[in-house]
């Protein structure tokens, strides 16, 4: 196992576990949206483009293709997409909200009413986190030559997935990063919605 890929495996359970670990211990300090806020993006990343990218489903290679051997045996097919549906939604959606409440101030408004600045933040936090993704974690899956399912999420598929720019001989393709192009403003207006449903049920 090279170092490499001991790194990507670490971080991969780290990102999945660690916020599942601390929604349970943390669960009567967090406002009750939260929970339902984090299955709900889970969800969306799962159906959206992670099964899709997993299993290659529509003009795709699976990613038991597109990785080595180490990676296969310690991250499975059947979990890979759990895990990293996981992931993006504990570490970086609800990991995210969290990193804007606090870089806001800790204001709790920002979470009653649609603010532009808090927006702004978690839409560079999405795409931010994609690109270190990419260029730094799997850029061996995703590279120009892998070719990756259409997804939901991804529409333009193979078909239109421009390269978008390259870092030391590593590709950005548009195609991985439509995810987080798409999802933030939706993500944001449902953490909204829903601590604006539970203002209510308080009231």
């Amino acid at each position: 196992m090279s170092f490499e890929e001991l790194r990507v495996i670490f971080v991969v359970y780290t990102c999945s576990i660690a916020p599942i670990i601390y929604l349970i211990f943390q669960k009567d300090k967090l406002p009750t949206w939260v929970c339902t806020f984090y299955l709900g993006a889970f969800l969306v990343c799962a159906l959206g483009w992670e099964l899709w990218f997993t299993y290659g489903w529509v003009d795709g290679d699976s990613v038991n293709l597109r990785r080595s051997d180490v990676l296969n045996y310690w991250l499975p097919q059947d979990i890979n997409w759990l895990l990293n549906s996981l992931a993006d939604a504990g570490t970086i959606c609800v990991g995210g909200l969290y990193l804007v409440w606090v870089l806001c101030n800790k204001n709790d408004e920002i979470f009653i009413k649609w603010n532009w600045k808090a927006f702004a933040l978690f839409m560079v936090w999405c795409v931010a986190q994609n690109l270190g993704v990419e260029l730094f974690l799997y850029h061996d899956q995703l590279g120009e030559d892998k070719l990756l399912s259409w997804a939901p999420m991804a529409p333009t598929g193979t078909y239109f997935n421009p390269e978008l720019f390259s870092l030391n001989g590593r590709s950005v393709m548009l195609q991985t990063q439509l995810p987080w192009l798409i999802l933030p403003a939706a993500l944001y207006k449902s953490a909204i919605l829903l601590n604006n449903r539970n203002l209510l049920n308080k009231a």
